[in-house]
């Protein structure tokens, strides 16, 4: 079996907003879990809590992840201000 090699090179990687993205993914996780928290009820009834507890999760990862990347865009820029 031949060993697989590209034909061109990969594009570079798109750089966007990417603090504002994770910051909306992160709000849009945490209204989710508020919509659904008052039919916590309906939810435990039917075995669906976890859809609660996603949501949750989604939020505090993504608080993670808004850390994570205000971080690296200043680490970014400190790196380009130095050149």
């Amino acid at each position: 079996m031949a060993k697989w090699t590209p034909r061109h090179e990969a594009p570079e990687p798109l750089e966007g907003p990417v603090v504002a993205t994770i910051t909306g993914g992160t709000i849009l996780w945490f209204v989710l879990f508020l919509a659904q928290l008052p039919f916590y009820g309906w939810f435990a009834d039917h075995g669906h809590t976890w859809w609660l507890w996603t949501c949750l999760a989604g939020a505090g990862l993504g608080c993670i992840g808004i850390w994570y990347v205000r971080r690296r865009d200043a680490a970014i820029k400190q790196a380009a201000d130095r050149q």
